[in-house]
């Protein structure tokens, strides 16, 4: 158990306070805002601190002299930088987190949060991260999700199997048939929003939601077992120029072909300025004229990443019906995505659930080197690192099969040094083995740590 201060009650901060109530960590939930920290309360068992997360007297009260962790997202940097400072400075707190969301500060980055400067020990960048995500789904068209292992080399990617994949309406057991030089591992199936134990005699049903295991550069490959083959995104229609909407057209002008649409027209006119590739249009993506006027049936993929819901849903929704090929829209309120997802809107993106899988990978123990949170937070995706050997291990010298794994778990594949083996029940792990796994229930995520932490023998 951790003992972990949560500076912020908003949206972030009361995901993650679920998230770590549910490994059962000791949790204080710091913020000015009396009714958020009620409503955390009444939710959840923790405790709750009305105040400025970063004033010491307030920090002292939510047990900061003995706290493993602090994490600051509140909706302020400033708020989070100087929480961190204070905790560190007064109370020399182990493990600082801070959300960041300002670019004048990410990009001066390896000066501000340094031990002598901003003591951050990790700061958080909800912007970057959700424009690295929308890049990767640009990568593979028709995947949900596509995570990435063991700095790239091993992907887990989420696709919603559809008639013409060759392996719908077959056994799992025949993808060794179809594409025989391939490994990979179906890790999970959710069958109308319910889970299911994939085996080998598993039927892939069309609509399955399907997770798997595979070496990055056969992501393709194993797509095209569950859906027919989409061509590559050529033409792409941004809509917003924050952080992320300039930031994914930066990235995406040199390969494709970008518009950007923009409100503001001063916004406008500095993106023009700024970026080299794209053609950045002032108005309003609600409008019909403007749309069939820039060719919108021609667009491969429409993106709305504003910082209105609303906005982004219904100019998506209007996209769809005048051609646009596919729909991403960002979605702030949690409880939107699943109301949006599927129809007309292919892929709705969450900030939150973005913040925190970066989050978790910092805040779960040293052994964990990667951790994703899944479908709304009630799955988990983790690599983890086997360490000591078969006296101080539970797991090293043992192979997948041996494994007394929690109910739902699956272990996907182990990255072995630049080698990537899918996991079988004879696959032997062994020391400073990578071992990807997937939660379909992260209450035992504690299960997991424990399985994975080396015993007192080991150095």
């Amino acid at each position: 158990m951790k003992k972990i201060i949560i500076v912020g009650a908003g949206q972030v901060g009361a995901t993650l306070a679920e998230s770590l109530v549910s490994e059962r960590n000791e949790i204080t939930v710091i913020d000015p805002n009396r009714d958020m920290l009620n409503e955390l309360q009444d939710k959840y068992d923790l405790r709750v601190i009305q105040g400025n997360g970063a004033h010491p007297d307030v920090l002292r009260s939510a047990g900061a002299d003995d706290a493993d962790m602090l994490v600051a997202v509140s909706s302020l940097d400033e708020v989070n930088m100087l929480a961190c400072q204070v905790a560190h400075s007064i109370f020399n707190c182990p493990l600082k987190i801070a959300r960041i969301r300002s670019e004048q500060y990410t990009k001066y980055h390896d000066q501000l949060f340094r031990k002598e400067q901003l003591p951050v020990d990790h700061i958080i960048s909800p912007e970057q991260l959700v424009t690295s995500y929308i890049k990767r789904l640009i990568d593979y068209p028709g995947a949900l999700q596509v995570l990435e292992f063991a700095d790239g080399k091993v992907s887990l990617v989420a696709v919603r199997a559809s008639y013409g994949g060759k392996l719908v309406g077959h056994a799992i057991a025949t993808l060794r048939k179809h594409i025989p030089n391939i490994d990979t591992r179906v890790a999970a199936i959710f069958r109308q929003g319910r889970p299911i134990r994939p085996l080998g005699s598993t039927i892939i049903e069309a609509d399955d939601e399907v997770f798997f295991v595979a070496d990055t550069k056969h992501i393709r490959a194993v797509m095209d077992e569950l859906q027919p083959r989409e061509a590559h995104y050529k033409r792409v229609m941004i809509v917003g120029g924050g952080n992320i909407g300039a930031g994914l057209a930066r990235q995406l002008e040199s390969s494709h072909r970008v518009k950007l649409i923009e409100l503001s027209l001063h916004r406008a006119e500095e993106l023009s300025a700024q970026l080299d590739n794209t053609l950045v249009l002032h108005g309003d993506a609600s409008d019909q004229q403007m749309l069939s006027e820039e060719r919108i049936e021609d667009i491969d993929v429409f993106i709305s990443v504003t910082n209105d819901d609303e906005a982004n849903i219904m100019s998506a929704l209007l996209a769809k019906r005048m051609g646009a090929k596919k729909t991403m829209v960002l979605i702030q309120r949690s409880a939107y995505v699943d109301l949006v997802q599927g129809g007309d809107i292919d892929i709705a993106i969450s900030p939150q659930q973005a913040t925190i899988s970066a989050l978790l990978r910092h805040i779960h123990r040293s052994d964990f080197a990667n951790a994703y949170s899944l479908r709304r937070g009630a799955a988990e995706a983790i690599e983890a690192v086997a360490r000591g050997d078969e006296n101080t291990s539970q797991v090293v010298g043992r192979e997948v099969g041996e494994l007394k794994l929690p109910p739902g778990s699956t272990i996907g594949a182990v990255v072995r040094g630049s080698e990537v083996l899918i996991a079988h029940d004879d696959t032997l792990i062994q020391s400073d083995d990578h071992v990807i796994l997937f939660l379909v229930d992260k209450k035992y995520v504690s299960e997991i740590e424990r399985l994975f932490a080396p015993g007192a023998l080991y150095f």
